[in-house]
């Protein structure tokens, strides 16, 4: 069986030159997927639609949706995203947002899909920050419960960051679990209460890290029985990440992804994974980082 990968060219988005933004490691990674499975066996790749205004109604506010979408974002919203907002980064954010949407179907159907972008975690109802504009991984999940093909959802949120956004939009909604493990000091300063965080001490390297991930994953897989997961594979906990303030090595993440999808897989459970934050002026580094979530993944088919 082949990994389904979900992918669309829109993922890049037209921003400044400079921007500190690494927008190019979308087309990076789709290219380095396709030159690493010369033969076509190991990888099937799907592009999705853009997201239905009425998908992303179940999660913002129709004042912030319509801004966005009419790109009429006000200048201080703007500047908490991070992103000139132009039709290209509102169309980005709309086929990003479909694609952990179809991802998650795909997860269901197949057992394991991959998004080659996705995990905005810090978009709240009614504004965006952080690069987030919407939260895919929030309207995906509120999609497919309105479609009644899952109605628990785990989301595992291992970004450096913690999931704010995501947090807030499941606050009070016991059918989503919200697992975040992240840098206690890093962005954002005001965190929201997720279901369960577990912030870590700066400069953790991996023998620490991976030891906790395992036991509180372990607890939270026995705790909580969800019908679909979602992963937010992130890169930024890596010691060379510019925005991140842990220190994890290239196979300390390689052995993060391996671990989650072992676990979640063990159990039976679909898992849909997002690409989530990972900064660097070097993009080639950044996308072998990236990779090694696809290659796990194709060990768990």
């Amino acid at each position: 069986m082949k990994l389904q990968i979900v992918h669309h060219p829109a993922y890049t988005a037209e921003i400044p030159k400079h921007h500190r933004f690494p927008m190019m490691k979308y087309a990076g990674i789709a290219r380095w997927l396709k030159q690493n499975d010369s033969s076509g066996g190991t990888y099937n790749f799907h592009e999705p639609e853009a997201v239905s205004q009425q998908a992303l109604l179940r999660v913002h506010s129709r004042d912030y949706t319509q801004q966005v979408l009419s790109c009429s974002v006000p200048d201080a919203v703007e500047r908490e995203i991070g992103f000139p907002m132009t039709e290209s980064v509102a169309y980005r954010a709309q086929c990003a947002t479909g694609g952990s949407l179809l991802t998650a179907m795909l997860a269901l159907e197949y057992g394991v899909a991959c998004n080659t972008a996705g995990g905005s975690h810090h978009a709240r109802t009614t504004q965006g920050a952080g690069f987030c504009v919407f939260n895919d991984v929030a309207v995906a999940v509120r999609a497919v419960q309105a479609q009644r093909m899952a109605r628990r959802v785990l989301i595992i949120d291992l970004d450096v960051h913690q999931g704010d956004g995501t947090a807030d939009i499941f606050a009070h909604d016991e059918s989503v679990f919200t697992f975040s493990l992240h840098s206690e000091k890093n962005y954002p300063v005001r965190k929201k209460p997720s279901t369960l965080d577990v912030p870590l001490t700066d400069g953790m390297e991996d023998e620490e890290y991976l030891a906790i991930l395992e036991t509180m994953l372990k607890r939270v897989l026995m705790s909580f029985k969800a019908d679909l997961v979602f992963f937010n594979a992130g890169v930024d906990p890596h010691r060379d990440d510019r925005l991140g303030r842990l220190a994890l090595s290239d196979e300390g993440l390689r052995k993060r992804e391996d671990l989650v999808f072992r676990l979640v897989r063990n159990e039976g459970l679909p898992l849909a994974s997002v690409l989530g934050g990972g900064y660097s002026h070097n993009i080639g580094q950044l996308v072998n980082r990236h990779a090694l979530l696809f290659q796990v993944a194709a060990n768990y088919l």
